[in-house]
């Protein structure tokens, strides 16, 4: 019989050694943004019938590899799964190589598909697309990582970046039929089509956001 939640002592265990480590990262890779994704995960087992456990701790560790350079963020997330031998006591061997190879997996950018359904299920809750959620996150980036750029200049980092991921002929990719982002990215895509509704989101978010710096 599957699992409705996941083992109380493997939660505890995440929520007092792993997530706490989320406060260190940017604004998009936070804890509130590993918390959703774990959300996600939770409702995309119930579609796919993957183990909860399993999916619990891939989706708590996906980022943790932003301890280091963000390029290969999910290369070294992936190592810092597996080295890791407390998570010997809920999962054998094998597991882990397919957690490891799911955080491996999980990046939009990726050229191939997720080896396993637990990679695509990382994959598509790491991508939350709604439309708030997406560009609140984009604009969080830009402002992160090149606070040299005045707000013209976000502006056209923010428009190239929403053709070039989110667009019909954007790189990101849906594994999971039927899922929620099935829906989302319709609505995404009507508003990245129509540059003057894509500039107020912009406006709107980027003004939220510096707000408060």
């Amino acid at each position: 019989m599957q699992q409705n939640t996941p083992s109380l002592d493997l939660v505890e265990f995440i929520e007092t050694q792993i997530l706490p480590q989320y406060a260190a990262f940017d604004k998009a890779h936070s804890l509130e943004h590993v918390t959703r994704v774990i959300r996600s995960a939770m409702e995309l087992v119930r579609i796919t019938g993957a183990d909860i456990n399993m999916v619990y701790a891939i989706a708590a560790y996906h980022d943790i590899g932003m301890s280091g350079p963000r390029a290969i963020h999910h290369i070294t997330g992936g190592k810092i799964l597996a080295a890791d031998a407390r998570l010997k006591k809920w999962f054998s061997a094998e597991q882990l190589k397919i957690m490891r190879e799911a955080i491996e997996d999980h990046r939009a950018s990726a050229s191939h598909a997720p080896r396993s359904i637990y990679g695509k299920i990382v994959a598509e809750a790491d991508r939350d697309l709604s439309p708030d959620i997406v560009f609140r996150r984009a604009v969080q980036f830009g402002l992160a990582n090149y606070p040299e750029l005045n707000q013209e200049k976000q502006w056209q980092r923010f428009k190239e970046h929403m053709d070039n991921k989110y667009s019909e002929h954007g790189y990101i990719k849906l594994w999971i039929p039927n899922s929620p982002n099935a829906k989302r990215i319709k609505a995404l895509r009507e508003i990245i089509i129509n540059p003057s509704e894509l500039r107020e989101q912009f406006n709107k978010y980027y003004t939220e956001e510096t707000s408060n710096l």
